[in-house]
């Protein structure tokens, strides 16, 4: 079977387009530990400032941070998450443990991150309706786009 024109309509690739590029999610690291100043960004990410500076544009034009002056003079900005970027915090405290587990085992983790309850969070993803954490064996897939199916195309597109 010939390979479609466009590739599997997905909601992971749209996010990845808008998130994914380098530096992306280390801004929204940094704004939801309330470090959403310019140079503050820069010593803590370790990006170029050009670069940087595209990011935040990016991020506040998809609604996923608001940019707001703290001084006229000189003219300073600072950051801060919307509610669609709070929304990706769980995402980053996902990868953080994952990263934790997989690439630095537990006595070199670089933060914890402490629950309001008072004990260190470690981030379960659970179904919404049973509460049951979610298992990879649980899942099954029902894909919604006209013309897939979980293996692929239904038809050359």
């Amino acid at each position: 079977m010939p390979a479609p024109k466009d590739p599997r309509p997905c909601s992971i690739a749209d996010a990845l387009a808008l998130v994914g590029e380098k530096y992306s999610l280390l801004v929204l690291r940094e704004v939801c530990l309330g470090n959403g100043r310019f140079d503050q960004l820069v010593r803590n990410i370790g990006a170029p400032r050009d670069i940087l500076a595209t990011r935040l544009r990016r991020l506040v034009d998809a609604g996923i941070l608001t940019k707001r002056a703290y001084s006229e003079r000189p003219q300073r900005f600072e950051y801060r998450p919307t509610r669609a970027g709070l929304e990706l915090e769980p995402v980053l405290m996902t990868l953080m443990a994952w990263g934790d587990r997989h690439l630095r085992g537990d006595e070199n983790r670089p933060m914890v991150i402490e629950h309001v309850c008072g004990n260190e969070l470690v981030p379960v993803v659970t179904c919404s309706v049973c509460r049951d954490e979610v298992r990879h064996e649980d899942l099954s897939a029902h894909p919604q786009a006209k013309g897939w199916t979980v293996a692929g195309p239904t038809t050359a597109a």
